[in-house]
């Protein structure tokens, strides 16, 4: 296998995708009759984001790497940072508008 392949496969090891599953359950399933699905959206990648960040930080300080494990987490809480601009509630908060007020 050669470098490229090997760097390419300790970035895509599945970290994002076990996030992604596992948050957007979560969010699916937890405290709510009917979930809104742009919030299990938004909560699903940010859990793969935030995971996938953790995961290569690990890695990064396993190897010895700080400045690499500072960079992944920085990265990471830009992704999540990026997704809740996206794809946060445009206005008032869920717990408002589910009982018909606004903020």
């Amino acid at each position: 296998m050669s470098k490229r392949r090997k760097a390419l496969a300790a970035v895509a090891d599945g970290s994002f995708t076990r996030g992604c599953v596992a948050a957007g359950c979560l969010s699916a399933f937890q405290d709510r009759a009917r979930p809104s699905p742009r919030r299990v959206l938004r909560h699903a990648l940010q859990g793969g984001a935030a995971l996938t960040a953790g995961t290569q930080a690990a890695a990064s300080l396993r190897n010895g790497r700080i400045v690499g494990a500072l960079a992944a987490v920085a990265a990471g809480a830009a992704a999540v940072y990026l997704i809740e601009n996206l794809l946060g509630e445009t206005s008032g908060t869920e717990e408002n508008r589910a009982h018909g007020q606004e903020s």
